[in-house]
């Protein structure tokens, strides 16, 4: 799983009415993205499919233009399978325009943050983002594992924050988990839901707790497959084919972690064991070995599983 990046800069205040009392009335038109990442250029693609305007934000400008030609071929293999209309090909990229000005998000109805999992960056951009949008809107998290809580605790609008953690990749897996922060309101919540479901979306509510409903179950599975791989239990190959024909899983635990992403598996067990204080929820020494050593998965064509082969083969059945 990619994620985007963001810069933090210096950015003047609104001169409007941050007051407690906002009223939300769910008319969302604006939708902005920040990271132009796998999670954030797919989150930008349902926005815009569903008639939204979205704003898309990197720093990178090369990850701007990957995500938008991701986006535009990934719309195009949905209607040719029927899967979408013709018009809402022709009218994606129309709704998206790509932006390393974080200004731009003053237009902003309801924003999705989909940056790196770390608390310490997000919640840097959610204090710039907190002064620049309108009073109205909304601040979600794509985070996974983090505390809503404590983003929010960087706003002066912790009622309007909220997490909505969507699946990988956006535009199919059905799932978007919404979690309230303690200070999350009724208001934003209900708009956060109809908006989940304007995309399609079954929606799930956690607490606040580490890792929420599906990475408090998955991640713990996942370090659990490479501790027994670690302990030599049996290959990485038995592991999967046993998870995948034994308990009907699509992926085996180890492939689905490279698809993921081994950072990202290592940065939510880190988070689940900081935040639960279990030990249970140690990181294996071969996931941390694995990351260290550079090997995070399909993204950089190795990790569990060596992907550079196969690249390379379709890279040269392309030129044929």
């Amino acid at each position: 799983m990619c994620v985007g990046r963001y810069e933090s800069k210096k950015f003047s205040w609104v001169a409007s009415n941050h007051s407690s009392n906002t009223k939300m009335d769910g008319n969302i038109r604006t939708i902005g993205v920040i990271g132009a990442g796998q999670m954030g250029s797919g989150i930008a693609q349902l926005a815009a499919v569903n008639g939204f305007d979205v704003y898309l934000l990197d720093s990178d400008a090369a990850a701007l233009a990957r995500a938008t030609n991701a986006i535009v071929d990934s719309v195009q293999r949905l209607v040719s399978k029927g899967h979408l209309p013709q018009s809402a090909g022709s009218n994606v990229v129309k709704h998206l325009k790509c932006t390393s000005n974080l200004d731009d998000f003053r237009l902003a109805d309801f924003v999705i943050e989909a940056i790196a999992e770390n608390e310490g960056v997000k919640k840097k951009l959610f204090s710039d983002l907190d002064k620049i949008m309108k009073s109205s809107a909304i601040l979600a998290s794509n985070t996974s594992s983090i505390s809503i809580t404590r983003l929010a605790s960087a706003t002066k609008h912790p009622h309007q924050v909220i997490g909505m953690h969507f699946m990988n990749p956006p535009p199919i897996m059905k799932l978007v988990e919404i979690v309230r922060g303690a200070d999350t309101s009724d208001a934003t919540f209900k708009a956060t839901k109809a908006l989940a479901e304007r995309f399609g979306k079954t929606v799930v509510r956690s607490q606040d707790y580490s890792g929420f409903i599906v990475n408090r179950i998955l991640m713990p599975m996942i370090n659990e497959a490479f501790f027994t791989l670690y302990t030599g239990v049996a290959t990485k190959e038995d592991i999967d084919a046993g998870m995948k024909l034994g308990t009907n899983h699509p992926m085996g635990p180890l492939e689905l972690a490279d698809f993921i992403g081994l950072d990202i598996c290592l940065s939510i067990m880190k988070v689940l064991h900081a935040g639960l204080g279990d030990t249970k929820y140690a990181p294996c020494p071969l996931l941390v070995q694995y990351v260290d050593a550079g090997r995070l998965g399909r993204k950089c064509g190795v990790g569990v599983y060596d992907y550079r082969k196969s690249r390379e083969a379709n890279k040269q059945s392309a030129r044929l």
